[in-house]
């Protein structure tokens, strides 16, 4: 029975390691309505900004704009559905066609009480080429 536990407890590990999440970075973001967020992405020698705010709550869905670099866009995320997050690329895929790093922005609550919604950004970059910096709201 010992060694029977032994083993079990040697698979869990094993598999804890195999089904990893591939976010080398997670950040949690509170905002309120019209509040923005700026975010410097930096590799290599380019930097480039991000920026989202979101600006309605309406039956359950948030609409967020967003712009990164020059490309702008909206999304409207829900939290019961499967749209509860967007993602883009960071760099261009070129050589890394398949392994391009990208940000994943989630949805996680509303908080009718103080108006917030509450947000989770997801780093995946495997080569660890990219760094985020925080900017101040102007």
């Amino acid at each position: 029975m010992k060694n029977f536990l032994q083993v079990l407890i040697l698979l869990l590990f094993s598999f804890s390691f195999i089904f990893a999440n591939d976010f080398r970075e997670i950040k949690k973001i509170s905002l309120k309505k019209d509040e923005q967020k700026k975010i410097l992405v930096k590799y290599n020698d380019k930097e480039r900004l991000f920026k989202f705010r979101w600006t309605l709550y309406k039956n359950g869905g948030l609409v967020v704009l967003r712009s990164y670099d020059t490309i702008v866009a909206q999304n409207i995320l829900y939290l019961r559905h499967k749209n509860q997050s967007f993602r883009f690329d960071l760099k261009t895929k070129g050589t890394d066609f398949y392994n391009v790093p990208y940000l994943l922005v989630k949805f996680k609550e509303f908080d009718s009480n103080s108006n917030e919604a509450k947000f989770e950004l997801m780093l995946s970059d495997k080569k660890m080429q990219i760094t985020l910096e925080d900017l101040k709201n102007d």
